[in-house]
């Protein structure tokens, strides 16, 4: 579907922003709007809800964020509403860290989380989200965006967060190329480490 939308930011509100891509406005529910400002140039990694009545996009500032957003989502009883104030109020960082050490009383403080949601969450959860390390999204944004969006390609096609820290690395040794050539290496180093060579 929609994996992201860059494009300018037109306006905003508590919980959501409009972003203008190529003279269409795009309104995405978005956890930070305190980190954005008019006119500013943004890239949103995006999640599209589909119900019976409704369509809403989310929108995220990493693809990690959006990738933990997905995690909390597929707990029983938790929706994107929730998961989405949950990242607004606490952040990637405090998440990651409450669910891996199964801080249940941390998760409780969390808008619309209960003990059993909580308690739920640390079930599902932990101990996979540690391949997404808590500094990961500081790392992946310094990444250069050819790097970055190569990433993103090797993302969509189901390689886990530890195995593109790897491909990342290996990819930095490799300055000034173009995506299409970031995307080839990492697919081949990728491929030669399941074989294990």
């Amino acid at each position: 579907m929609i994996a992201f939308i860059k494009g300018t930011v037109a306006s905003y509100g508590a919980d959501w922003i409009v972003v203008d891509h190529q003279g269409m406005g795009w309104q995405i529910f978005y956890p930070h709007t305190d980190e954005v400002s008019l006119n500013q140039e943004i890239k949103v990694h995006t999640y599209l809800h589909i119900t019976e009545n409704d369509m809403v996009l989310f929108g995220f500032p990493s693809a990690d964020e959006k990738e933990l957003f997905l995690r909390l989502i597929s707990v029983k009883g938790l929706g994107p509403k929730t998961a989405v104030g949950m990242l607004a109020k606490a952040g990637y960082k405090a998440i990651v860290s409450a669910v891996e050490q199964g801080d249940v009383a941390a998760l409780k403080k969390m808008p619309g989380i209960g003990a059993k949601s909580a308690s739920q969450i640390v079930l599902d959860l932990k101990g996979k989200l540690v391949a997404a390390p808590v500094n990961n999204t500081r790392t992946q944004q310094s990444y250069p965006p050819e790097i970055q969006d190569a990433l993103e390609g090797l993302k969509g096609l189901g390689y886990k967060p530890h195995e593109l820290t790897d491909a990342a690395a290996m990819m930095q040794e490799k300055p000034g190329l173009k995506t299409e050539q970031y995307l080839k290496l990492g697919l081949q180093f990728l491929m030669k480490q399941k074989i294990g060579g």
